[in-house]
């Protein structure tokens, strides 16, 4: 079974290209527009892995987080935030929030799967063959 990851974003060019690379390391993509949308998602599928935009609508991507990690079934999840905050402190709000990494945009294409093949299990990512 491919491991599986919940990508909440909003963004249709992000979410295009996150998916395309996911989908083309082997992994199974699951994806929610807004935020409660996200947390339902995550409630449905509890994904190997969730990638979090910080800028949602409904919910913001803290306030998802903090209910992610208020749930014992979703706890121990990891939780990726993938945001276009880059500010001082930004990335400690997003910690605080639960969030296990994160990751500022716009992402470095190369090398996005390398950064959250750490928080799969080893060998959950294909390697891409050269073509």
């Amino acid at each position: 079974m491919k491991p599986r990851v919940l990508v909440i974003e909003d963004n249709d060019q992000n979410l295009y290209l996150v998916t395309f690379l996911l989908e083309k390391h082997g992994l199974e993509v699951v994806a929610a527009r807004d935020g409660r949308g996200g947390i339902e998602a995550a409630t449905e599928v509890k994904p190997d892995l969730i990638l979090l935009d910080i800028q949602l609508p409904v919910v913001d991507g803290y306030a998802v987080a903090r209910a992610l990690r208020a749930n014992p079934e979703l706890a121990a999840i990891p939780i990726v935030a993938v945001t276009s905050y880059a500010m001082v402190g930004d990335r400690d709000r997003c910690l605080e929030a639960g969030c296990t990494d994160y990751i500022e945009k716009p992402i470095d294409p190369e090398g996005f799967v390398l950064q959250i093949a750490r928080h799969l299990p080893p060998g959950a990512v294909s390697r891409v063959a050269d073509a």
